[in-house]
């Protein structure tokens, strides 16, 4: 009886120690050691070191954008542009404001880069030219004006990258003079004034009519194509050349098809004059051998008429007086004949006084 009772609680003291270690290696495998652990801080219970976890650390804030807010002098081609732009020099810290250029309409004026730059006070200088890089982007800004100023769009940035943000957009644009309005009206009244008093000169001199002596006091020869012409091609150039300089500032714009244009109405006008020359001159050496001619026949004609008279003064003419008589009468016939060709020859060479007259601009 002792014996059975020892060997129950022997089992209930061995049930107990199992249902310990069981506690124990549930609470360990969880993660918490037990009480009386002496595993020491930042130790694992196997021994390896672990870590205290990293404080995450807060990224670097954004470096604020550059944008233009204000702009000083006027747009237009060889002018000086002030451009003011915000958090310029944060930016210039990292990028190079040298190679900045403005941007018009959306257009890129490469190659225009600044003349001065103060980063002490965000602004930037440039000079407006036109080169060869940007010639066509100004044309297409500057062609066909319908007055002396465009609205434009306006703003810089580097050539390979956007444009930077600006207060002059679509809303707020700037004003882009194409021409000068007051070299334009200086331009005007020079060509008004050449014009007239071309138009004057061509009303009361023979600075583009026919060449030859005054047909009468107080009239005119007439108009001369070639020489009209050459006129009209010449103020056609004329003003062609002011209004391009007027809207590019450049004086290089003769060109070679301009020049030989203009050498093919001098040619044209050169040409007619040298016909008409010889033309005069075979007509006026014509004319002075007709002369000649009639002066002779009329000379003739007096001796014949004279030797006639005598003869026929005879009271009785004899056989060889009757003969010389007929003869006569047959030369002065003849020379009579020949001299009414003559005049009729130098009436078809000299013209008419009414066709050296001129019957105005548009007969």
């Amino acid at each position: 009886m002792t014996k059975r009772i020892n060997y129950s609680l022997l089992l209930s003291l061995i049930f107990l120690i199992g249902l310990s270690f069981t506690s124990v290696f549930v609470v360990n495998s969880q993660g918490n050691p037990p009480k009386d652990s002496a595993t020491p801080s930042g130790t694992s219970p196997q021994g390896v070191s672990v870590s205290p976890a990293a404080t995450p650390q807060p990224s670097p804030a954004p470096a604020p954008s550059p944008k233009v807010v204000g702009m000083q002098g006027h747009l237009e081609l060889d002018e000086i542009v002030s451009v003011k732009v915000e958090n310029f020099s944060e930016w210039a810290a990292t990028h190079d404001p040298t190679k900045l250029v403005p941007f018009i309409n959306g257009r890129t004026i490469r190659a225009n880069y600044p003349e001065e730059i103060h980063p002490d006070q965000s602004r930037l200088h440039f000079h407006l030219q036109i080169t060869p890089e940007t010639k066509e982007v100004w044309i297409d800004l500057l062609g066909e004006p319908d007055s002396t100023h465009r609205p434009v769009t306006f703003s810089i940035g580097l050539e390979s990258e956007s444009p930077f943000d600006s207060v002059y957009g679509v809303s707020n644009t700037v004003p882009l003079t194409v021409i000068s309005p007051v070299y334009g009206l200086i331009s005007l009244l020079v060509v008004l004034f050449t014009l007239a008093l071309f138009l004057w000169l061509v009303r009361k001199t023979n600075i583009i009519r026919e060449a030859g002596p005054t047909p009468s006091p107080g009239r005119l020869r007439p108009y001369n194509l070639g020489r009209t012409q050459m006129a009209f091609w010449f103020f056609l150039i004329f003003v062609s050349y002011i209004v391009i300089w007027l809207i590019t500032d450049a004086l290089d714009t003769i060109t070679p098809s301009l020049l030989g244009l203009m050498g093919i109405s001098a040619g044209t006008a050169l040409s007619e004059a040298l016909i008409d020359s010889g033309k005069d001159t075979a007509q006026g050496g014509q004319m002075s051998d007709l002369a000649g001619e009639q002066l002779a026949l009329d000379q003739t004609i007096t001796q014949l008429e004279s030797q006639q008279a005598e003869l026929n003064a005879k009271a009785t003419p004899g056989p060889e007086d009757i003969t010389s008589r007929d003869s006569l009468n047959k030369q002065l016939q003849d020379t009579r004949t020949r001299l009414a060709q003559v005049n009729q020859q130098l009436e078809s060479l000299t013209p008419l006084a009414s066709d050296n007259v001129s019957r105005g601009f548009l007969p």
